[in-house]
């Protein structure tokens, strides 16, 4: 029971109910702000395919295969689920259930890695036209940028087991997966290629097997190295139950 109680004191020293209360808010304002972006580039993108009389149902299923996408709607959820919690809670704080706190770590490192990769590898790249600008920003920027900071200062972090950081690892590997088994059956819907990649960096007919290769085992790397990290600030920061 005394580390539990340190543990308490440490996460809510010099933190009023408000504070808690404003950063849950911002939680549910960001999950709103992000929804409208990816919905925003989501009718930006079909409307604009419309025009120009692609395929809508690739088009569709290309959308949900991009990893921004995919990370910024599981944002959606656990920001909305977390923020909504501690209001029907009655403000109360305390340590998140072990699979919201295990949810936070995982979709915190998606998003950090979302970040990172587009500011390093995409940012250089031409708009496509029927980006949204805006939208962009959002998804790639602010939105991981929200995260990292509320993996550092956001209230009721729970402490999980360090084996939480290598589940971290399942989703990013069956994407993967997914990407390159699916991308020789799609047509590309913009040069007519008979294949689609949503990422130029994972096209091997352009930086061949090996470059592919080794992205995958630096982004999968990057991956357990940035969970373990989130999974460690929760252990330093976080609220032990008893």
């Amino acid at each position: 029971m005394a580390r539990f109680s340190a543990s308490t004191t440490a996460q809510t020293a010099g933190r009023a109910p408000g504070w808690a209360a404003g950063w849950n808010l911002a939680r549910v304002a960001m999950a709103v702000l992000v929804a409208v972006a990816v919905a925003a580039q989501f009718v930006s993108t079909v409307s604009f395919s419309a025009a120009m009389g692609r395929d809508l149902l690739t088009v569709v299923a290309n959308f949900f295969s991009f990893f921004t996408n995919l990370s910024n709607l599981s944002a959606v959820v656990v920001l909305a689920l977390a923020g909504a919690r501690f209001f029907v809670r009655g403000r109360r704080l305390e340590a998140d259930p072990p699979a919201l706190a295990t949810a936070l770590a995982w979709v915190s490192t998606y998003m950090i890695i979302t970040g990172i990769v587009y500011n390093l590898l995409l940012r250089g790249l031409p708009p496509q036209p029927e980006s949204v600008g805006w939208s962009n920003e959002i998804v790639h920027v602010w939105a991981p940028l929200f995260f990292l900071l509320d993996l550092l200062v956001g209230p009721g972090r729970r402490r999980l087991p360090w084996k939480a950081a290598l589940g971290a690892a399942i989703f990013p590997i069956v994407w993967i997966v997914y990407t390159l088994a699916r991308a020789p059956f799609i047509t590309n819907q913009t040069t007519g290629a008979p294949y689609w990649y949503p990422y130029p960096f994972f096209d091997p007919h352009t930086n061949g097997w090996g470059s592919v290769a080794v992205y995958i085992v630096v982004i999968a790397v990057a991956v357990v190295g940035l969970a373990c990290g989130a999974v460690a600030i929760g252990r330093v920061r976080g609220i032990r139950s008893s």
